[in-house]
């Protein structure tokens, strides 16, 4: 399917993942760095998927985005039924080197926002070890809870006087997405990418895995085996979950519920963590 601006889209739950490999993501982006006004682009994985089945926000925060990526094989595989054939997975920390690595975006001005205390300034000295001339022009760590008028303001007044293109989004999901589509605008924004744990991989915190895991789609249990406590009830049952109406969804040759417009984006809200 298609959505109305011929932007070929996968229906994954009634979600409009876009049909695209790494190289036609860095396209989009680099078509949405010169596009006016202020974008968003969303990496979607299953968690996020049927954590939207619940949430209309984060549902309407999908749908408002210029962009959402294929974050996972199951994703992938999803499009790839649909008749895609040459969907592939694009997920947040590959694309981020990606976007620092090619001479493409060798002009491109990156704000880092996002990680726990300490990771985003260890992010930045590891980026610039590897890319010297990448040109980061900020960062800020935001707090769990929900921004005060006064770190809004501070904010707001910050990315004007910056004017960075690329906001890079660490907060994890729900939060990155439900951030971007509350503040992109506000914020005036040229371009905010949100891309979960990608922080944490680029400084190490959190162990990458080989390829052959990835393509096999089972990058999520390697990141299991590295915290159970807290990721057994999002990858196990939310898995299942996925599976589940996925096969529904294919039963039926059509999605549990038309895809809904895309809901206009505020230009005054707020949310984040520092």
């Amino acid at each position: 399917m298609k959505t109305s601006s011929s932007r070929p889209v996968a229906n994954v739950l009634g979600i409009p993942v876009d049909a695209l490999d790494m190289e036609s993501a860095l396209a989009r982006t680099q078509e949405l760095l010169s596009t006016p006004g202020s974008h968003y682009i969303c990496a979607a994985a299953v968690h996020g998927i049927v954590e939207a089945q619940r949430n209309p926000k984060l549902l309407a925060a999908y749908h408002g985005a210029a962009l959402v990526l294929p974050d996972g094989m199951p994703l992938a595989w999803a499009g790839r039924s649909q008749g895609f054939a040459a969907m592939e997975r694009v997920t947040g920390p590959d694309i981020t080197i990606e976007v620092f690595r090619r001479p493409e975006f060798a002009g491109v001005t990156h704000f880092l926002y996002g990680g726990d205390q300490g990771v985003v300034e260890e992010l930045r000295e590891r980026l610039l070890q590897r890319f010297p001339s990448a040109r980061i022009v900020g960062i800020y760590t935001p707090p769990f809870r929900d921004l005060n008028l006064d770190e809004e303001r501070y904010m707001e007044d910050l990315l004007s006087t910056l004017k960075p293109d690329i906001v890079w989004v660490g907060i994890g999901c729900p939060k990155q997405e439900l951030c971007m589509a509350r503040y992109t605008r506000r914020w005036n924004a040229r371009l905010m990418i949100g891309v979960g744990a990608a922080f944490d991989f680029h400084t190490g915190r959190l162990r990458d895995c080989a390829p052959w895991i990835k393509r096999a789609g089972l990058q999520w249990l390697h990141r299991l085996i590295q915290d159970p406590r807290r990721l057994w009830r999002r990858y196990l049952v939310t898995n299942c979950t996925f599976v589940y109406r996925m096969t529904l969804q294919a039963l039926r040759r059509t999605a549990p519920s038309p895809l809904p417009q895309a809901p206009a984006r505020a230009t005054r809200q707020v949310e984040t963590r520092s």
